[in-house]
């Protein structure tokens, strides 16, 4: 794995090596010894996924201590505006936020610390985003931030008016956050 960017303090974007010939592909997104290679541990408890359709947006998304947890997030298939709060009080980069593709075609992996909230804009159809945390999602300690509320600049849609959950309309401005982190 290759480690191409640092967006925000403590959060890395890397390209695993991709293998392709007339068949197809082969990629291998997670592996505990080339991510420990960029200073990445984490002991997988839980992965799942989701699928989107164009013009979703989802988040933003965290779970509070003692559930916080960090994350390994990767698009299988589709394309996806990746956006990330720093909600942690004694980060350089607190209340700061990051945007970078997540894609089919690009193959980028994204680690994220815990402390982070976490969201995306689906920009294809069927966008499929595959999450590997470590520790298991705990319903009490799900959090969020209201999405348009930290100063990030959305970007136009040309993919029609946006698709957002109620509970994620419902989330609290970031200006009421008190950060756990």
């Amino acid at each position: 794995m290759k480690l191409i960017g640092r967006p925000l303090h403590g959060v890395k974007i890397l390209r695993p090596r991709v293998f392709e010939d007339e068949r197809g592909n082969f990629v291998k997104p997670f592996h505990e010894g080339q991510l420990g290679e960029h200073g990445i541990s984490m002991n997988v408890k839980e992965e799942f996924f989701s699928t989107s359709a164009a013009g979703v947006l989802r988040g933003m998304h965290f779970q509070i201590p003692p559930h916080a947890h960090q994350k390994i997030v990767y698009c299988l298939t589709g394309c996806v505006l990746d956006v990330i709060l720093d909600l942690r009080k004694s980060s350089p980069t607190f209340g700061e936020s990051a945007a970078f593709e997540l894609s089919a075609r690009n193959r980028h992996v994204v680690h994220i610390p815990a402390g982070f909230a976490h969201g995306f804009l689906s920009q294809e159809a069927d966008s499929c985003l595959i999450y590997k945390t470590d520790a298991v999602h705990t319903p009490d300690s799900d959090a969020g931030i209201l999405w348009n509320s930290f100063g990030f600049n959305w970007p136009a849609t040309t993919l029609g008016r946006l698709s957002i959950s109620e509970r994620d309309q419902n989330h609290p401005p970031f200006d009421n956050f008190r950060s756990p982190f």
